[in-house]
């Protein structure tokens, strides 16, 4: 019987989503499979349902985002864990054997990611694990540097999300993805509430992955993702930080924004970025943006210490990485 149910969001994968399933099927280990199609006009999930008849698909009729996608296949899978997959990966032979293990291994994290090299350029990580620090700023570990890099297993702040297992059980706990986010941040959010809630996420760099990046937004930089990731940004500040540590963070914050205004200006940006962040103010002082608030509980407070120390000590490390 399966321990593990991969869960793929695609959205106009046809150029990705054979290899995709395919390297899937290679590995020791044979995973259920669900595909969560946000309506696709590509063709791509009438490729899925003739040449893989064992993969389960849910069929949306429009985009709904990734959160709402992966929440659809999460609630629909009956597997100790669950394994959130973008459509634009080719999975190493043993990806899911070893992300399995490093959750077997040790029982009380929430996730583990898996080391993630450039598709185009196998030579280059495309990540090894997320972080995030007090300038408001989340950024992928590793990100272009020689692909050897970062091969000891450790803890990290969260796990990206387009190759990433989880105990499926905790989301009860903790929450799913949070589906105001469309897209962009819903990783980082997720993994800052199992942080506050004291279940860490690991990195697994045994677990390898190809990954195309920017399949669906076409770009690393566009005015989609610059102005939701701004919006995102805010909301996950207001979610997740109790208002003290707001205040404690507010000027490195501060700055942090007004860096990221004038490199996205510098790129014709400017106006989308401050858009996004006007937005996030927004979405974060209405009813549902306060519904979604994470409640402060003292015995929770050895988990703020630990995530505040994070959000300083991953400034300095966030600074060596340019």
């Amino acid at each position: 019987m399966a321990k593990t149910t991969v869960v793929i969001p695609n959205y106009n994968g046809i150029k990705y989503i054979d290899g995709c399933l395919r390297s899937l099927y290679k590995g020791s280990v044979q995973p259920e499979i669900i595909l969560v199609d946000n309506g696709s006009t590509d063709g791509s999930l009438s490729l899925v349902k003739e040449k893989y008849p064992l993969v389960k698909v849910i069929e949306f009729a429009e985009n709904t985002g990734f959160s709402k996608a992966v929440n659809a296949g999460i609630r629909m899978a009956r597997t100790e864990y669950v394994l959130l997959l973008n459509n634009d990966t080719v999975s190493g032979q043993e990806m899911t054997a070893c992300l399995e293990k490093a959750m077997d291994d040790d029982p009380g994290i929430f996730s583990a990611g898996a080391k993630m090299i450039n598709l185009h350029d196998r030579n280059k990580l495309d990540g090894a694990g997320d972080f995030y620090c007090a300038l408001g700023w989340a950024y992928a570990r590793g990100k272009d540097k020689p692909v050897d890099s970062y091969d000891k297993e450790d803890r990290i702040f969260s796990a990206c999300a387009g190759a990433a297992i989880y105990r499926r059980g905790l989301f009860d706990k903790i929450g799913y993805f949070d589906e105001n986010h469309f897209a962009y941040l819903e990783d980082i959010d997720i993994g800052y509430r199992a942080n506050i809630y004291g279940y860490p996420n690991k990195y697994a760099p045994e677990a390898q992955v190809f990954h195309a990046g920017s399949a669906v937004s076409g770009s690393r930089h566009n005015e989609f993702k610059v102005k939701l990731s701004a919006r995102n940004s805010i909301y996950l500040i207001y979610k997740n930080m109790p208002l003290l540590q707001i205040i404690i963070n507010f000027p490195l914050l501060l700055a942090g924004y007004l860096i990221k205004f004038l490199f996205f200006s510098l790129k014709g940006m400017g106006g989308a970025y401050g858009k996004g962040l006007l937005e996030g103010i927004k979405l974060s002082v209405s009813g549902e943006g306060r519904k979604n608030k994470v409640k402060f509980r003292m015995r929770n407070i050895k988990n703020y210490l630990w995530i505040q120390g994070q959000l300083w000590m991953n400034i300095l490390f966030r600074l060596t990485q340019f």
